[in-house]
């Protein structure tokens, strides 16, 4: 690639959660691979007070904890978004606005990439300002147009698919705007992997089959409840192992490590580098329905159960995928998990379901986007 055919992109997301984190990550990972320069911030590093970590933690800690009040802040911002005027979401960001603003004045960028609506909201308080900004990019990272997004002054909203274009424009976002490219993942979770060899790898025997489960990168959702209910299944079906992500989530960690110490088919992990691995280890995938966990499972082609999804975005994710039969969604542990386990031990229901993933989600979104972006500059 020649000088002038680099391209210099600022890519911004926020710690609340991993997904949004994963797809600013996803398009580092591309941009860099094309030979272009790109950073990632999270503008509440400009801060010199630990902010960012204080805005994460408390994000987490929500949904961890009180994922009612979260879903209840959800619906309060999906009534408040009908008034007129702003958001006190793009209120509360005029401050961190004020940092992104001389950051930018000392740094040069043909680009600016976010994967988050604070971030969209501190661009847009430039704009406003008439501060001289690059070409903006806003990525959704959910399978909905969740509240304030219709507030972002960008030149382009990157959207999950066709699906939605109809619910973004009925919030008056110009409908030349909305380019349904997809969500980006990482190439790990669109690369061919032999089964056998990541079974070696991770320390699992390829003769047996997997459950794998997991509540994002926080832990959240009903995890524990629902290895109560698979217990009695792995103890009927000696050939199937449980594995579980905890993530951050470290009570659940050692509630787990502490009631389920003497089964010996369940695998327990914090935090793991090799989700991509895992994914394509398995045979069933158990999460909730997080926007980027539901896009990496299904570029891995698994087999995918939705449970426990947060109030709000993860709920219409759900409705998206079960819609076009890419998950089997579950609302009721008790009466709901094993059935739809035991569904998809069922060869066609599995290829059915792999099927419609393949036709629904596109596994190189983190590519068109960067092409989009190319172009675009």
């Amino acid at each position: 690639m020649s000088g002038e055919d680099i391209m210099e992109a600022l890519i911004l997301s926020c710690a609340t959660g991993g997904g949004h984190n994963a797809a600013a990550e996803a398009m580092l990972e591309e941009l860099i691979s094309r030979g272009h320069k790109a950073d990632l911030l999270d503008p509440y590093t400009l801060f010199e007070n630990n902010i960012d970590v204080r805005v994460g933690n408390c994000y987490v800690k929500c949904v961890q904890r009180l994922p009612g009040l979260f879903g209840g802040i959800y619906r309060l911002g999906d009534l408040y978004r009908r008034l007129p005027g702003k958001s006190p979401v793009y209120g509360a960001n005029k401050k961190t606005a004020d940092h992104m603003q001389e950051y930018l004045k000392r740094h040069s960028y043909d680009v600016i990439i976010t994967t988050h609506l604070f971030a969209g909201e501190i661009l847009t308080h430039l704009r406003k300002r008439g501060f001289p900004l690059p070409k903006i990019i806003y990525i959704a990272t959910d399978y909905t147009c969740i509240p304030f997004t219709e507030e972002i002054e960008c030149d382009y909203f990157i959207i999950p698919s066709m699906a939605q274009k109809r619910e973004f424009c009925s919030w008056g976002i110009d409908p030349e705007k909305v380019i349904p490219i997809g969500i980006p993942v990482k190439k790990d979770f669109r690369a061919k992997m032999d089964r056998n060899k990541i079974s070696g790898h991770l320390g699992l025997n390829p003769q047996k089959r997997y459950i794998l489960m997991a509540g994002g990168s926080m832990g959240a959702g009903k995890i524990f409840e629902a290895i109560c209910i698979l217990s009695g299944y792995l103890k009927e079906h000696k050939e199937v192992n449980l594995i579980v992500v905890c993530g951050s989530n470290q009570k659940l960690y050692e509630k787990i490590k502490k009631i389920f110490k003497d089964e010996p088919r369940l695998i327990l992990l914090k935090e793991t580098k090799y989700m991509a691995e895992y994914l394509k280890a398995c045979d069933i995938y158990i999460s909730k329905p997080g926007g980027i966990s539901s896009t990496e499972a299904a570029v891995a082609n698994v087999p995918l159960i939705h449970i426990s999804p947060i109030p709000g975005c993860e709920t219409q994710n759900e409705k998206f995928f079960s819609k076009y039969g890419m998950s089997i969604g579950v609302y009721d542990l008790k009466k709901e998990l094993l059935q739809a386990v035991q569904k998809l031990t069922d060869r066609e229901a599995v290829i059915d379901m792999t099927k419609a993933q393949r036709e629904m989600i596109d596994p190189s979104a983190a590519e068109k986007i960067a092409e989009f972006a190319e172009e675009m500059v």
